[in-house]
C-alpha cells in the first residue's frame, strides 16, 4: 500500500474528524476506495473507536432507483419507504466518514429526475441526522476520477495527495482574515466583465451570518478533506451570475450556467449543457431556488479543475454559490436559514476581469486578495 494512503487516513481521523476513544463512527466506503477504507479502519482501531462500515455504491443506488421507477404503476411506486434504519444509525453516531472513489462518475445518469427528487425528499431526515454528526467527506484517487479529470492515474494520485497532505493549521491562519471580513460585513458583490462570457453582477446580504474558516476539520466547522475555502450563508440575492467552470450534477455534465435572482429567488436560468439536470435541481422544493452558500476558494495547492466539486470549489481564484440548504454553522442560534433537500454548488473562475467587494471595499481583484502580493496591480 502506498504510504500516502495511511497518511491520508491519519489526517482524516486525527485532524479532520478529531476522533476520540469510544466514538461511534460510521464509515461509508465507495467501490474503489478499499485501500483507504482499510487504512481508516486501522487508524480507528488504534484510537479505540467503535466502527460501522457501509458500502457506498452508485451502481447499487442506480439499481434501486431504476427498480422503483419500473414499479411506478403499483403501490410501491407511490413514494419511497421511510428510511428509519438509516436515520437511527446516524442518530446514534458521533462521526460519519465518507470515503468517495467509485467506479463510474456517471453511475446514476439515467435515473429520472422525478425519482431523484422523490428519493431526496424521502431521505431528508437521514441527511439531517448525518449532518448532525462530526462528518467529513474525502476521496480516494481512482482511475475513474482520474479519467474524469483528464489526467493519467499516477498524475491524478499525486494531485490528490498534494491537496490532502498539507499543513492545514498554517492554511487556517491564512484564511482567518477572509473570515474576519465576512463576519463584519453586510453585503457582498461579485462583478465580472468579459468579452468572451456573460457579465456577472450579483449582490447578496450576509448581515448577521457567521463565515466558516473551512480548514478541513470539524474543529473549524469544516467537513471536507481537502478543503481551503471560507464560506457563509447569503440571502436576498439580486442580479445575475455566470458559472463558467464545468461540473457534474446528478451524473450529468453541466456547463456555462447563468442564474438570475430577484428578491433572493432564481427567476430565470440557462445552461449550455445539462440544462435539464439544472432544472431538476431547482424544481426540488422552494428552497432549491434560493442560495444556501457563498464560498471563496483559497487553496492555492489545487492548481487545476478536475470536474470534482470537492477540489474545484476550494481552488484559489474561484468563488462558488450553492442553491439549496444553508449550513447551520453560518446561522444565528434559532434561525433556520434556507431549507431544502438539496445543496448544489456551482463555480465561477474569477482570475481575470473581476472584483469581489464587501460593503463596497474591494477584497479580491482578478483572483488576488488585498493582502497578497500583486493586488495593487
Amino acid at each position: 500500500m502506498d504510504e500516502r494512503v495511511r497518511e491520508h487516513a491519519e489526517v482524516l481521523v486525527d485532524w479532520s474528524a478529531r476522533v476520540d476513544p469510544g466514538d461511534r463512527v460510521v464509515v461509508s466506503v465507495a467501490e474503489d476506495a478499499h485501500d483507504l477504507g482499510v487504512a481508516v479502519a486501522e487508524a480507528l482501531g488504534e484510537r479505540g473507536a467503535a466502527v460501522t462500515t457501509l458500502y457506498g455504491s452508485e451502481e447499487m443506488t442506480r439499481a434501486y432507483l431504476k427498480a422503483h421507477e419500473d414499479a411506478a404503476g403499483d403501490a410501491r411506486g407511490d413514494g419511497f419507504p421511510d428510511p428509519a434504519v438509516d436515520r437511527a444509525l446516524f442518530e446514534a453516531a458521533d462521526v460519519y466518514l465518507r470515503l468517495g472513489g467509485g467506479r463510474n462518475t456517471a453511475g446514476t445518469a439515467d435515473v429520472d429526475g422525478d425519482t431523484r427528487r422523490s428519493y431526496a425528499k424521502a431521505r431528508q431526515a437521514v441527511r439531517e441526522a448525518r449532518m448532525a454528526t462530526d462528518w467529513v467527506s474525502t476521496v480516494h484517487p481512482t482511475r475513474s476520477l482520474a479519467q474524469q479529470a483528464g489526467m493519467a492515474y499516477e498524475e491524478y494520485r499525486d494531485f490528490v495527495y498534494d491537496a490532502v497532505l498539507r499543513d492545514w493549521e498554517a492554511l487556517a491562519g491564512e484564511m482567518a482574515e477572509m473570515k474576519r471580513i465576512l463576519d463584519a460585513g453586510e453585503e457582498v458583490r461579485i462583478h465580472t466583465e468579459r468579452e468572451d462570457a456573460p457579465d456577472t453582477d450579483l449582490t447578496m446580504s450576509i448581515a448577521g451570518r457567521t463565515a466558516v474558516n473551512s480548514a478541513a476539520s470539524v474543529a473549524y466547522d469544516s467537513h471536507n478533506l481537502p478543503s481551503g475555502e471560507v464560506f457563509t450563508a447569503p440571502y436576498d440575492a439580486e442580479g445575475e451570475i455566470f458559472f463558467d467552470v464545468p461540473m457534474t450534477i446528478d451524473s450529468t455534465r453541466v456547463r456555462n450556467v447563468r442564474l438570475v435572482f430577484e428578491e433572493g429567488e432564481v427567476v430565470d436560468f440557462s445552461a449550455e449543457a445539462g440544462e435539464d439536470a439544472l432544472a431538476s435541481v431547482l424544481e426540488t422544493d422552494p428552497g432549491a431556488r434560493r442560495l444556501g452558500e457563498l464560498g471563496i476558494g483559497m487553496n492555492r495547492g489545487i492548481d487545476r479543475f478536475t470536474d470534482s466539486i470537492l477540489f474545484d470549489e476550494k481552488m484559489g481564484d474561484t468563488v462558488h454559490l450553492a442553491v439549496g440548504r444553508a449550513y447551520d454553522a453560518c446561522l444565528p442560534d434559532g434561525e433556520p436559514g434556507n431549507d431544502s433537500a438539496v445543496h448544489v454548488d456551482m463555480i465561477s473562475d474569477v482570475s481575470a476581469d473581476s472584483i469581489l467587494t464587501v460593503d463596497g471595499e474591494v477584497v479580491q481583484r482578478d483572483g488576488t486578495f488585498r493582502w497578497e502580493d500583486g493586488f495593487g496591480n
